[in-house]
């Protein structure tokens, strides 16, 4: 039985982070910064309580009778216990025989053409393990998305207008820069085994170590970007997130509201049609809060069962990664222009140009990622090359059609007076035998 390492490092995220944020909070009280404090506490109690949650929803509790374990995640104890049931569920696996077991049947990744079915023994142990990896994954991405993100925004935002980095603060944003990438990284694994779900998904390591330098490249120089743009133009980076967030929070509805589908009824046996609405609502949240940073991995679905597309949609891809280094670029361009005195000792050109090279990595390692280490790559119809190759050759296509279509309408608008005053080769091939004509005519 695997062991249960991911629910382990979600916790010590949850509880590191946690602890730093009460810390970091009453510094500020005693430094008389109000504002900080209450943007800090705001921060972190919110995806708390959203992880309490989530745990609890995932685990169906509320319609169970654990009144313990209900005052538990009023506490704010949840995590620490769902961790001490997992691994008292891992240590007695190994001793204690199970009578029950059910069979899964999963497709091998195909290998020369080929795809096996394979049917495995699930015991009851190992069920339970699965259901506690899947809630505290789902967490980790709360966490990330709706608490670290905006909070390492936040405090890198008080570093630059205080010009002073204390120990306390610093090893705050490691902790929120470590939360934000793990819960990119679940977030790509999830995306892989929802898309892929019949089949026997392994990750390799290195894939990990591509994901997790892909996203930190990429949410480093997101959140810089940010930061250096809301130090000199706080009215207009209100606009800007406005803007972003909403988009993506609506982009969902809108494409539900386009297909003309019903509205999905009962996806959650036990939850109404409010129940359903506000689930719905909350995953749209958090799906706007992940693609303000970085690329979700995912689309987002409304009228699907599993709520999520299991199309790879490289087109989608490539435009959200060209509208943000273009954001990104544009923001910097601001900056650049409005820096105020703060900045007298930074080389600002070549910030600019260190920050869009970054974003260059992480769409690099992002490549390298799909094209190499990919669990499911043979899947793929076409893969990113190829995908990026046909775009070029469309582009190009499109570009050959308008200029054809533009000559053809310049020929066209001519006037009739160049018309007649050029003669046509008909004209001019008939000509000499007239000439001929007439010159035969008066010999005879």
């Amino acid at each position: 039985m695997k062991f249960p390492g991911s629910v382990l490092a979600s916790v010590f995220l949850f509880v590191a982070e946690t602890s730093a944020a009460l810390y970091l909070s009453s510094t500020y009280r005693s430094g008389g910064d109000g504002m900080w404090q209450a943007l800090t506490l705001l921060f972190s109690l919110l995806p708390c309580a959203l992880v309490q949650l989530t745990l609890l929803f995932v685990h169906r509790d509320f319609t169970r009778d654990r009144p313990l374990v209900l005052l538990l995640h009023l506490l704010q104890l949840g995590p620490l216990f769902r961790c001490f049931e997992v691994f008292c569920i891992y240590c007695q696996s190994n001793h204690i025989e199970e009578p029950y077991v059910s069979i899964t049947k999963k497709r091998q990744i195909p290998k020369n053409g080929h795809s096996e079915e394979i049917e495995k023994e699930v015991g009851q142990a190992e069920g339970k393990l699965f259901t506690h990896r899947s809630a505290f994954s789902r967490a980790s991405v709360i966490q990330a998305f709706l608490g670290s993100a905006p909070q390492l925004t936040l405090q890198l935002y008080i570093s630059v207008l205080q010009q002073d980095v204390s120990i306390g603060r610093c090893l705050f944003m490691v902790l929120s820069l470590l939360s934000i990438v793990y819960g990119a990284l679940r977030c790509n694994i999830l995306a892989i085994k929802i898309k892929y779900d019949e089949y026997d998904v392994k990750v390799k390591p290195l894939a990990y170590v591509c994901i997790f330098l892909w996203r930190s490249f990429e949410i480093v120089t997101r959140v810089i970007v940010l930061v250096l743009f809301t130090s000199v133009l706080k009215a207009w980076v209100v606009i800007d997130i406005l803007i972003n967030f909403l988009g993506f929070l609506f982009y969902p509805w809108i494409l539900f509201w386009c297909s003309g589908s019903p509205f999905p009824e009962n996806f959650e046996k036990a939850f109404s049609r409010l129940g359903t609405t506000i689930v719905l609502c909350f995953l749209t949240l958090l799906y706007a809060g992940i693609n303000m940073f970085c690329w979700s991995a995912v689309q987002l679905k409304i009228n699907n069962p599993d709520l999520i597309s299991k199309s790879q949609n490289w087109y989608r891809l490539l435009v959200y990664y060209m509208v943000r280094f273009i954001e990104n670029a544009f923001l910097l361009l601001m900056w650049y222009l409005y820096k105020t005195d703060i900045y007298m000792y930074v080389c600002a050109p070549l910030l600019m140009l260190q920050l869009l090279i970054g974003y260059c990595t992480a769409i690099l390692f992002m490549v390298v990622f799909y094209q190499f280490f990919h669990p499911c790559k043979k899947l793929f119809s076409p893969n990113a090359s190829e995908s990026f190759q046909e775009w070029l050759k469309c582009a190009c296509c499109n570009r050959r059609r308008r200029e054809s279509c533009e000559s053809a309408e310049n020929t066209d608008l001519r006037s009739p007076t160049d018309r007649e005053e050029t003669p046509s080769s008909s004209k001019i091939s008939s000509m000499p035998s007239q000439i001929l004509n007439t010159d035969e005519l008066s010999s005879a």
